[in-house]
Protein backbone atom coordinates (compact mmCIF):
# COMPACT_ATOMS: atom_id res chain seq x y z
CA UNK A 1 0.00 0.00 0.00
CA UNK A 2 1.24 3.29 -0.78
CA UNK A 3 0.89 6.58 1.51
CA UNK A 4 0.56 9.61 1.51
CA UNK A 5 3.59 11.78 0.48
CA UNK A 6 4.15 15.77 -0.23
CA UNK A 7 3.01 15.21 -4.21
CA UNK A 8 -0.75 14.74 -3.26
CA UNK A 9 -0.84 17.65 -1.15
CA UNK A 10 -1.28 15.76 1.85
CA UNK A 11 0.84 16.36 4.81
CA UNK A 12 0.67 13.72 7.56
CA UNK A 13 -0.29 15.81 11.42
CA UNK A 14 2.42 17.38 13.20
CA UNK A 15 1.92 17.31 17.41
CA UNK A 16 0.17 20.52 18.57
CA UNK A 17 2.30 23.48 19.46
CA UNK A 18 0.69 24.20 23.07
CA UNK A 19 1.75 20.42 23.76
CA UNK A 20 4.83 20.45 22.43
CA UNK A 21 5.43 23.76 25.00
CA UNK A 22 4.14 21.50 27.72
CA UNK A 23 6.61 18.78 26.81
CA UNK A 24 9.36 21.19 27.12
CA UNK A 25 9.97 21.45 30.39
CA UNK A 26 9.94 17.57 31.13
CA UNK A 27 13.10 15.88 31.85
CA UNK A 28 15.31 14.44 28.68
CA UNK A 29 16.23 11.13 30.54
CA UNK A 30 13.91 9.05 31.22
CA UNK A 31 13.14 9.14 27.43
CA UNK A 32 16.54 8.20 26.62
CA UNK A 33 16.33 5.31 28.50
CA UNK A 34 13.51 4.70 26.54
CA UNK A 35 14.25 5.26 23.25
CA UNK A 36 18.15 4.16 23.85
CA UNK A 37 16.22 0.22 25.01
CA UNK A 38 14.00 0.17 22.62
CA UNK A 39 16.50 0.63 20.05
CA UNK A 40 19.13 -1.64 21.17
CA UNK A 41 15.92 -4.15 21.32
CA UNK A 42 15.22 -3.28 17.48
CA UNK A 43 19.01 -3.55 16.64
CA UNK A 44 19.20 -7.07 18.66
CA UNK A 45 16.17 -8.52 16.54
CA UNK A 46 17.55 -6.65 13.14
CA UNK A 47 21.76 -7.41 14.17
CA UNK A 48 22.42 -6.15 10.42
CA UNK A 49 20.52 -3.30 10.41
CA UNK A 50 24.04 -1.33 10.90
CA UNK A 51 26.16 -3.20 9.07
CA UNK A 52 24.40 -2.27 5.81
CA UNK A 53 26.17 1.14 6.37
CA UNK A 54 29.72 0.01 5.26
CA UNK A 55 31.96 3.38 5.05
CA UNK A 56 29.19 5.42 7.01
CA UNK A 57 29.20 2.91 9.91
CA UNK A 58 30.42 4.63 13.44
CA UNK A 59 28.94 8.52 11.72
CA UNK A 60 26.29 10.41 13.98
CA UNK A 61 23.11 11.50 12.58
CA UNK A 62 21.44 14.14 14.23
CA UNK A 63 16.87 13.94 13.80
CA UNK A 64 15.35 17.01 14.59
CA UNK A 65 11.62 16.56 14.70
CA UNK A 66 10.68 20.03 13.91
CA UNK A 67 7.28 19.91 15.72
CA UNK A 68 8.91 18.35 19.36
CA UNK A 69 11.37 20.36 21.78
CA UNK A 70 14.15 18.04 21.51
CA UNK A 71 16.18 15.96 19.09
CA UNK A 72 18.06 13.05 18.85
CA UNK A 73 21.39 11.76 18.24
CA UNK A 74 22.09 8.39 17.06
CA UNK A 75 25.61 7.05 16.67
CA UNK A 76 25.46 4.14 13.84
CA UNK A 77 27.96 1.57 15.29
CA UNK A 78 27.53 -1.66 14.49
CA UNK A 79 28.94 -2.69 16.89
CA UNK A 80 27.40 -0.70 19.95
CA UNK A 81 24.95 2.19 18.46
CA UNK A 82 23.71 4.68 20.99
CA UNK A 83 20.60 6.66 20.87
CA UNK A 84 21.01 10.58 23.23
CA UNK A 85 17.97 12.85 23.34
CA UNK A 86 19.08 16.47 23.52
CA UNK A 87 17.34 19.61 23.41
CA UNK A 88 19.23 20.59 20.52
CA UNK A 89 21.40 19.21 18.06
CA UNK A 90 25.27 19.74 18.53
CA UNK A 91 27.13 21.12 15.99
CA UNK A 92 29.65 17.94 15.66
CA UNK A 93 27.27 15.51 13.39
CA UNK A 94 28.15 13.93 10.56
CA UNK A 95 24.78 14.78 9.25
CA UNK A 96 20.99 16.31 10.74
CA UNK A 97 17.79 15.22 9.48
CA UNK A 98 14.75 17.58 9.91
CA UNK A 99 11.01 16.83 9.59
CA UNK A 100 8.05 16.40 11.90
CA UNK A 101 7.68 13.56 13.77
CA UNK A 102 5.01 11.67 12.00
CA UNK A 103 6.85 11.94 8.55
CA UNK A 104 10.16 10.96 10.62
CA UNK A 105 8.34 7.42 12.02
CA UNK A 106 6.41 7.02 8.36
CA UNK A 107 9.88 7.10 6.97
CA UNK A 108 11.19 5.09 9.46
CA UNK A 109 8.64 2.16 8.49
CA UNK A 110 9.18 2.72 4.68
CA UNK A 111 5.14 4.72 4.76
CA UNK A 112 6.20 7.80 3.01
CA UNK A 113 8.36 8.66 -0.07
CA UNK A 114 11.50 10.44 1.15
CA UNK A 115 12.24 11.99 -1.74
CA UNK A 116 9.09 13.29 -2.27
CA UNK A 117 9.38 15.30 1.40
CA UNK A 118 12.78 16.53 0.76
CA UNK A 119 11.56 18.63 -2.74
CA UNK A 120 8.34 19.34 -1.10
CA UNK A 121 11.04 20.82 1.76
CA UNK A 122 8.77 18.73 4.51
CA UNK A 123 12.24 16.78 5.03
CA UNK A 124 15.30 18.85 5.04
CA UNK A 125 18.98 16.67 5.35
CA UNK A 126 22.27 18.40 5.63
CA UNK A 127 26.10 17.52 5.52
CA UNK A 128 26.35 13.63 4.65
CA UNK A 129 23.25 12.84 2.55
CA UNK A 130 24.95 9.86 1.35
CA UNK A 131 25.20 8.32 4.68
CA UNK A 132 21.98 9.43 5.09
CA UNK A 133 20.74 7.62 2.11
CA UNK A 134 23.15 4.23 3.49
CA UNK A 135 21.27 4.76 6.98
CA UNK A 136 17.87 5.34 4.83
CA UNK A 137 18.79 1.93 3.10
CA UNK A 138 19.96 0.46 6.15
CA UNK A 139 16.55 0.94 7.77
CA UNK A 140 14.03 -0.13 4.94
CA UNK A 141 16.11 -3.41 4.89
CA UNK A 142 14.59 -3.96 8.56
CA UNK A 143 11.44 -3.88 7.46
CA UNK A 144 10.69 -2.29 10.75
CA UNK A 145 7.14 -2.23 11.90
CA UNK A 146 7.30 -0.07 14.49
CA UNK A 147 3.85 -0.65 15.90
CA UNK A 148 4.64 -4.30 16.57
CA UNK A 149 7.71 -3.78 17.84
CA UNK A 150 6.27 -1.47 20.84
CA UNK A 151 3.26 -3.92 21.28
CA UNK A 152 6.22 -6.64 21.91
CA UNK A 153 6.90 -5.03 24.84
CA UNK A 154 4.01 -5.89 26.57
CA UNK A 155 4.13 -9.61 26.34
CA UNK A 156 0.60 -11.12 26.57
CA UNK A 157 -1.25 -7.59 26.02
CA UNK A 158 0.85 -7.03 23.05
CA UNK A 159 -2.22 -8.05 20.45
CA UNK A 160 -4.52 -5.24 21.77
CA UNK A 161 -1.74 -2.74 21.66
CA UNK A 162 -0.79 -3.52 18.21
CA UNK A 163 -4.10 -3.25 17.00
CA UNK A 164 -4.82 0.08 18.71
CA UNK A 165 -1.25 1.52 16.99
CA UNK A 166 -2.12 0.23 13.53
CA UNK A 167 -5.62 1.92 14.06
CA UNK A 168 -4.23 5.09 15.24
CA UNK A 169 -1.46 4.91 12.49
CA UNK A 170 -3.65 4.42 9.75
CA UNK A 171 -6.14 6.93 10.88
CA UNK A 172 -3.10 9.24 10.68
CA UNK A 173 -2.04 7.73 7.50
CA UNK A 174 -4.68 7.52 4.75
CA UNK A 175 -4.24 5.47 1.74
CA UNK A 176 -3.10 7.34 -1.50
CA UNK A 177 -5.71 7.19 -3.72
CA UNK A 178 -3.45 8.21 -6.78
CA UNK A 179 -0.82 5.38 -6.08
CA UNK A 180 -0.49 2.78 -8.16
CA UNK A 181 -1.50 -0.06 -6.28
CA UNK A 182 -5.07 1.35 -5.60
CA UNK A 183 -5.47 2.53 -9.44
CA UNK A 184 -4.93 0.41 -12.34
CA UNK A 185 -3.04 1.99 -15.23
CA UNK A 186 -4.99 2.63 -18.45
Amino acid sequence: MSYPSSPTGESLPSIPPLLARVMRPLPLLPLEIVLARFMQRICRRNPQIFDRLGVHAGKRFGIKPTDLPFAFVIEASTQRPRLSVMRELPAALDARISSSLANLLALVEGRVDGDALMFSRQLVMEGDVEAVLALRNAIDDAGLDLAKEVADLFGPLGEPVRQALDAARNSLMKPNPLSQETRPWS
